[in-house]
């Protein structure tokens, strides 16, 4: 620090030395470097001139602040300050020599004197700065990166890179696809491209890691990218949007990030307009059953955004709960008013009496059992939880006159394999015995799996690599639909606001993932190489669980909507009569304990159940 304290200092003994020097050969040495004669040279004479020079740049330094620059970080414009700087003080110079000597040097002298001492002077600080870079590639062994980018964010970052001495990279190229700037340098580092011959263009220039910093590029455009550059097994991490680098400031190596599960979709992320939900959410009375989870807690956060009269959260298990709450609380104090209940919806007097207490108007219920397979082993809790805890709330619903019912269901229900996918189809029986029946509208809406939810594969692959594998998957032929926790959320919310009467909502999610590439995107991504560095370790399919997953009872049965992205799904009305039966025959069941029972009564309920799990080949 007390060297900082004295650079400046330092910098301007330099300075003067070098118009020291510089007008000392000028002035004796050099031919009409003054109006004297050589034999008449009188050192006092010059000293006086030297002394005045020496001011009157220091006085023009001084007013633009020349000596207050890092010149370690200094480009053009400090340089031209420099130079403007050392003109000036040799103009300025002019007068007191005109006025104050009779010694009288030329304009040769103050024009040669002020070149050479400007270049002398940059040459100091050029060098300085080389100085510096040297010292910095030599204090520590630095990861050699690619910047995908060589616009505005790209020549930032690699100016932060060759500044900073806490950064650990060294650039070796650029790669863009902008064909005036393939074949150039920026700062000495060349730029290659175009970027689709990433793969090639990196077998001869090796690097461990890449950025993309273009952040005004489209989510497609960056799903592309992603997807040439994880190929070659190398380390991706990106610059986002222009507004999170503002809002960390200068620092932009803070602002990379890596690259996010969503980016593992292969399909843009689908949002909704938010107008529609906000307005229909708005003052509304609204329960969330399961509140605490990873889709319910995701729903209150985006129903809280909504301003709503009352947000009441269900949820049976307490640090779930706890934790939802005071990030609201946190986030919006008294503006929400919010109430949090511990309670199963397997306890029908408890919920009863929730009902009766809040009278809320819009249900969603999101509280089940969802591992598949747990609930081969527990069916009976599948059957008491998810069912009979459906059918209380949705009782309860219709009996307090709630203007909506949202049951959260999942693809698993579609042609069921699993006791957990069974009980699923039950529920959204359960929900469409009440159309034509109720006062209270009542939905389904039906999804894959949701990144990054509570015991989903994202969560365990990333365990599993940063234990060093190996990566587990069932099967390398399985595929999976997948969506994001936002885009769960906002499907049921948006479902929730639409005119509508027992329908069974399916989001459009493209094209299914499978799960061996997405184990090999994600190692990728982690920066480790498949197979090399982190194995993968294919288990088999577990009891209950498909090949591929299926969002529709029939392909041909869809009907759209409003919302090009949401569809309703055809299905056969059940009676109220059908459904009290299937319901007694699980409650005998249940009753006798013996889970090959339960498991053949929930088998019994669902006509769609297949008993034998794929093996397609």
């Amino acid at each position: 620090m007390k060297l900082n304290r004295w650079k400046p200092k330092i910098l301007f003994a330099i300075d003067a030395f070098i118009v020291f020097i510089t007008c000392y050969i000028i002035y004796y040495w050099v031919p009409n470097g003054s109006q004297n004669q050589l034999n008449k040279f009188d050192f006092r004479v010059f000293l006086g001139h030297i002394c005045i020079i020496i001011l009157s740049i220091t006085l023009c330094q001084w007013i633009i602040k020349s000596y207050k620059n890092i010149w370690k970080y200094a480009e053009y414009n400090e340089y031209i300050k420099l130079i403007l700087g050392v003109i000036s003080g040799f103009l300025l110079y002019i007068l007191p020599n005109y006025f104050l000597f009779t010694n009288k040097t030329s304009a040769i002298f103050s024009i040669s004197s002020g070149a050479v001492s400007a270049l002398l002077m940059l040459l100091v600080r050029f060098l300085y700065k080389k100085y510096r870079k040297n010292l910095l590639n030599m204090s520590r062994t630095k990861l050699p990166l690619a910047i995908i980018g060589a616009g505005g964010a790209g020549v930032l970052l690699l100016n932060e890179i060759l500044y900073n001495p806490k950064t650990n990279y060294s650039v070796l190229c650029f790669i863009d696809d902008d064909n005036d700037k393939i074949g150039k340098k920026i700062r000495d580092i060349m730029v290659y491209g175009p970027i689709d011959r990433f793969p090639d263009i990196i077998k001869k220039i090796p690097v461990s890691e890449v950025i993309i910093a273009i952040p005004s590029l489209t989510e497609q455009r960056k799903s592309e990218i992603l997807e040439i550059v994880t190929k070659s097994n190398i380390k991706v991490k990106f610059l986002p949007d222009l507004i999170s680098i503002l809002q960390n400031g200068p620092n932009l190596l803070s602002s990379v990030r890596e690259f996010k599960v969503e980016n593992l979709l292969g399909r843009k992320s689908v949002s909704f307009d938010e107008t529609e939900i906000n307005s229909y959410l708005k003052q509304k009375t609204i329960m969330v059953t399961g509140g605490g989870g990873s889709i319910g807690s995701e729903l209150c956060r985006q129903i809280a955004r909504s301003n709503p009269k009352h947000l009441i959260i269900i949820d049976n298990y307490e640090n779930n709960a706890f934790d939802i709450q005071q990030e609201l609380i946190s986030k919006y104090n008294r503006s929400l008013k919010l109430s949090v209940e511990i309670a199963s919806v397997q306890d029908r007097e408890k919920i009863e009496t929730l009902f009766e207490r809040y009278r809320p108007e819009i249900i969603f219920h999101a509280a089940a059992h969802k591992h598949v397979s747990f609930m081969e082993d527990c069916t009976d809790e599948a059957i008491k939880n998810n069912v009979f805890g459906t059918y209380n709330t949705v009782q309860a619903a219709h009996r307090y006159q709630a203007k909506k019912f949202v049951l959260i269901s999942t693809d698993k229900a579609v042609n069921p394999t699993s006791m957990m996918g069974a009980s699923k189809r039950v529920c959204e029986m359960i929900v469409q015995s009440m159309k034509e029946v109720s006062l209270t509208n009542y939905v389904t809406v039906r999804f894959g799996n949701v990144l990054g939810s509570n015991g989903s594969v994202i969560p365990l692959f990333k365990r599993q690599i940063e234990q060093g594998g190996p990566v587990t998957i069932t099967d390398k032929r399985a595929y999976r639909y997948f969506m994001t926790i936002s885009e769960a959320a906002q499907l049921v919310l948006r479902a929730s606001s639409m005119d509508s009467q027992s329908e069974t909502y399916v989001l459009d999610m493209g094209q299914p993932v499978n799960i061996l590439t997405l184990a090999e995107n994600l190692i990728r991504l982690m920066g480790y190489i498949p197979y090399t560095e982190i194995p993968i370790k294919e288990i088999g399919i577990r009891p209950g669980e498909k090949l591929y997953e299926e969002l529709l009872m029939h392909n041909d049965d869809l009907i759209k909507t409003e919302n090009a992205k949401i569809f309703i799904e055809k299905y056969n009305t059940i009676s109220q009569e059908e459904i009290e039966a299937i319901l007694e025959k699980l409650r005998k069941a249940l009753e006798t304990k013996d889970m090959a029972l339960i498991k053949e009564a929930l088998i019994e309920a669902v006509p769609t159940f297949k008993k034998n799990v794929e093996k397609e080949t």
